[in-house]
């Protein structure tokens, strides 16, 4: 007989997660309010690879499982510079929020608030000073514009290497 909790056929994911929220949210219907639960998730193998993902679900474990999945899908490279810091100083907004990322010498730490911490955190980045300079607290909002400034930062890294190539 076959045991149907059996999760070894199950892939160990090679991220790690963090929730940075979760809300319960509601929509008005004809007999009601219907209530449903918001998760925004936060994946990273803390190697230079992180991702963010937002979905709603009829219950707290369907919404983060399909968070979870969301934010595999936008996983993407971060230059690392030494592999423990951000190559340059950059400042990425996204809405309301904005975001400065300053590379920092070694065994600095990482400083930063808030949900951007923990995107730095699971990105890998050790050496940084990061700074929520935006006049919005939304903690997706400011996740969003981290994600943002490292897309940026692989950006200006792409660009300098094209440089060195013709030069």
């Amino acid at each position: 007989m076959k045991n149907f909790n059996d999760n070894r056929n199950q892939k160990k994911s090679e991220f790690q997660d963090k929730m940075l929220e979760v809300r319960r949210v509601t929509r008005v219907m004809a007999g009601g309010k219907r209530m449903s639960f918001r998760v925004a998730m936060v994946v990273g193998d803390k190697h230079g690879r992180v991702g963010l993902g937002i979905a709603k679900g009829l219950d707290v474990a369907a919404a983060v499982q399909k968070a979870r999945r969301q934010a595999e899908k936008n996983v993407f490279s971060v230059a690392l510079h030494e592999k423990r810091t951000v190559p340059y100083d950059v400042e990425a907004k996204y809405g309301a929020a904005c975001v400065r990322i300053k590379p920092a010498r070694g065994a600095h730490g990482l400083i930063a608030g808030g949900s951007v911490r923990t995107v730095l955190d699971l990105a890998g980045i050790k050496d940084v000073s990061a700074k929520i300079v935006g006049r919005t607290k939304n903690k997706i909002a400011n996740a969003q514009a981290a994600i943002r400034a490292l897309h940026e930062i692989n950006a200006m890294h792409r660009n300098a290497q094209q440089r060195a190539k013709t030069s």
